[in-house]
């Protein structure tokens, strides 16, 4: 190279790399400072086609993640981002999770205007007094993949009054699953509690309630 630079007063450079035998994009190349490569994005897409800032994105990892019983790892919050209706992939939730400590084994903080549950413990008097909804992941072997669980739970009996399993469970089918039982048992004035999940948050379903 710097043979190069000697002689390109008088040669061109071309040439002289010819006969020095060094690759021209070598000779030309400046190195910039910073990391390498396209820079990280700071907004996902949505199926509607709208844009989510990153932040935003965050927000709703932490909710999935603020469930009882939730330990998930950024696979499953992936598929639980993806039921949001996001257009994103398990790297990206992976970088997100990462750069704000929520990846397994290290410490989630909340933030926002959300109300958190702050009795956990439910002491009901009598049936069909509280019922508690939650969708669990259950592997079938058979077809090599994940099937999601829907239960719901008398607290005071702790029967299983209903139940669905499916590849996919949205917000209809948490409807649907309302609806039957409100026709087998009436439903009014029975407390309903569930975690933060999208399909039990939805706002469809809150104004079924």
């Amino acid at each position: 190279m710097k043979l190069v630079d000697q002689y390109k007063q008088q040669i061109p450079v071309r040439d002289l790399c010819l006969w020095t035998m060094l690759p021209s994009s070598l000779y030309y190349y400046k190195p910039t400072a910073g990391a390498k490569g396209i820079k990280p994005s700071s907004h996902t897409g949505k199926k509607d086609g709208s844009m989510v800032a990153n932040e935003q994105v965050v927000d709703d990892i932490k909710t999935v993640l603020s469930g009882d019983f939730v330990c998930y790892g950024y696979h499953k919050v992936t598929v639980e981002l993806r039921q949001m209706n996001y257009i994103i992939n398990p790297k990206k939730v992976y970088r997100l999770m990462d750069e704000n400590n929520l990846l397994l084994g290290k410490v989630i903080k909340t933030k926002g205007k959300r109300q958190w549950i702050k009795h956990r413990k439910i002491i009901a008097s009598k049936p069909l007094e509280y019922l508690c909804l939650d969708i669990k992941y259950v592997w079938v072997k058979g077809e090599q993949r994940f099937y999601y669980l829907l239960t719901v739970l008398d607290v005071y009996t702790r029967k299983v009054l209903a139940w669905i399993l499916q590849r996919s469970i949205k917000q209809m089918d948490v409807i649907r699953l309302l609806r039957k039982l409100d026709l087998q048992h009436s439903l009014k004035g029975v407390n309903v509690r569930n975690d933060n999940g999208s399909q039990l948050i939805a706002h469809k379903v809150r104004f079924f309630l």
